[in-house]
């Protein structure tokens, strides 16, 4: 079983930046694919961003693209979200989640198999 545990969450001023964490414990797969969704008040979870094992591959949803860079240190099992330029529209509780099967783009909720609790993002205007 693996564990994930999200942290940095928190409330920013629009503009603002914050890091979130992912650490994960338990039967970690190497070449695993990470990914960060969110879901927002009202609206389904959706894809934030994700990268291969190597950081080789990485994706990004359109509307992150330029401000969030998703990295991981897999000598600590972690993987981080950097958020600058946060917008209100960044609201959300934002997950952290692991895929063990190959890469297939990173955006396809179904394909993850383990997920964190979330953590909340709150951007004020």
């Amino acid at each position: 079983q693996v564990q994930l545990v999200e942290s940095g969450g928190g409330l920013v001023q629009a503009g603002g930046s914050l890091r979130l964490s992912c650490a994960a414990s338990g039967r970690t797969n190497n070449l695993n694919t990470m990914g960060w969704f969110r879901q927002a008040p009202g609206k389904e979870r959706g894809s934030v961003a994700a990268i291969t094992w190597g950081g080789g591959s990485t994706y990004y949803a359109d509307s992150v693209k330029g401000r969030f860079t998703i990295f991981r240190d897999n000598a600590k099992n972690t993987v981080y979200l950097q958020m600058n330029s946060l917008k209100p529209e960044d609201t959300a509780i934002y997950y952290c989640a692991e895929d063990r099967s190959l890469w297939s783009g990173g955006y396809r909720e179904s394909e993850y198999d383990y997920w964190g609790q979330g953590t909340q993002v709150t951007v004020s205007s």
